[in-house]
């Protein structure tokens, strides 16, 4: 029988008596705006109030991050043109170097974002940030791959 041994999320596991897991925190990294280069001068002109009138890719809102986004655009006094919501981060950033929109996503990703997809940075999304957490069954975290992804994780989230 197989063992689960790390998930990595964006956030804490819930309390649950019949879990016995535990959650570490790995670090926290700003988000920022990428689009692809024939969205980048109309996303880039009057940012941030210019996610009113191009097209905007969002993560859905089970993600931890999505509240934190929908309170920036409250805040701000924007109504995103949302023309897609994704579960997973990498099938958003794929739509969006496919042309389809202007996405959010962690500033720590930004040289894989610029060389993997072509895609550039718009602006900052002030004062949102996107945390993770490796959640396993042990209060250490044991597997060798995990230990060594780990530190490289932790130093880039600093």
């Amino acid at each position: 029988l197989h063992r689960l041994d790390v998930v990595l999320a964006d956030r804490a596991a819930p309390p649950n008596p019949n879990l016995k897991v535990y959650s570490h925190a790995l670090g926290s990294s700003p988000l920022a705006w990428y689009a692809p280069t024939d969205l980048l001068a109309a996303a880039r002109r009057g940012f941030p109030q210019s996610l009113a009138k191009v097209p905007v890719l969002l993560p859905t809102t089970h993600a931890a991050t999505r509240a934190r986004i929908d309170q920036w655009f409250d805040k701000a006094g924007i109504k995103p043109r949302i023309v897609g919501e994704f579960e997973d981060s990498a099938l958003l950033e794929t739509f969006g170097a496919a042309g389809m929109g202007v996405f959010p996503a962690a500033s720590l990703m930004h040289d894989e974002l610029t060389a993997r997809y072509g895609v550039r940075r718009v602006g900052a999304c002030d004062g949102v940030e996107e945390h993770f957490f490796a959640i396993a069954a042990h209060k250490k975290l044991l597997h060798p791959l995990v230990q060594k992804l780990l530190p490289g994780i932790r130093g880039k989230t600093d």
